[in-house]
């Protein structure tokens, strides 16, 4: 069975208020897409990865990315689209002998093996999963006046982060369909696949640190995760002496 990661790095990062797009933002040294890679290029579950990133970024992420930090599981690296759907299906459509495809958005650093490991357990049981985390806070539906309309109960409610994971089959076809019409509403796969591929998705199990990157504060939170994540190795190697 063959695995590909679509690792997702187009995005301009507008709220990050700055010049830099916010995946090649260093954090810790390393740009912040290097962390996601790093996972995909490790996990004995990918087999492949697909880079999608700006047409003007692509040599870049050739050069002072994959070959600097030798990602040899990148095996392309193409231009995406104007919007975040118009990538994934750039990304669907370079992949090649493919059973599942693993979606990720590069802003995501934290994305983890064990994460990768539920799911694909998940979607070879039902043919996609969708890595999320239950609601930490009450959440309010508001209407067009950002009046109060509805409060979902919240332990039914959760937060959606990548990677969503498909058989490669069924999203692409799912895709295909959708963009015979407007995907102007559409914010992520698992709306894609629900409406297009008849299907239900379960929610899996991600962390709570698999946070996306969006404002200039979220960068402040991921050093701090991966100083925490620095202060364990140490112990557990000082434990091991």
């Amino acid at each position: 069975m063959k695995s590909i990661a679509i690792v997702l790095a187009a995005g301009q990062g507008k709220r990050m208020h700055s010049k830099v797009q916010k995946q090649f933002l260093s954090l810790k040294g390393k740009p912040i897409l290097y962390y996601s890679l790093t996972c995909f290029q490790n996990s004995p579950e990918i087999q492949e990865i697909i880079l999608v990133t700006g047409a003007e970024s692509v040599e870049y992420c050739r050069k002072e990315i994959v070959q600097n930090y030798d990602f040899s599981k990148v095996k392309k690296i193409i231009p995406g689209g104007r919007e975040r759907y118009d990538s994934v299906f750039e990304g669907l459509m370079a992949c090649e002998n493919c059973d599942y495809v693993y979606i990720h958005d590069g802003a995501r650093p934290f994305v983890t093996e064990e994460i990768l490991v539920r799911a694909e357990e998940a979607v070879k049981k039902y043919g996609g999963c969708v890595v999320g985390m239950p609601s930490k806070d009450t959440v309010k539906i508001a209407d067009e006046n950002q009046l109060i309309a509805q409060t979902p109960k919240r332990s039914l409610v959760w937060t959606v982060q990548t990677p969503q994971v498909f058989s490669y089959d069924l999203i692409r076809k799912a895709y295909e369909k959708a963009r015979q019409g407007s995907m102007e509403a559409v914010t992520d796969d698992a709306m894609v696949a629900e409406a297009y591929g008849n299907i239900r998705i379960p929610l899996i199990e991600g962390s709570y640190e698999n946070i996306k990157i969006t404002t200039p504060e979220d960068l402040l939170i991921a050093e701090r995760i991966l100083e925490k994540a620095e202060i364990l190795t140490n112990m557990e190697e000082v434990e091991k002496k």
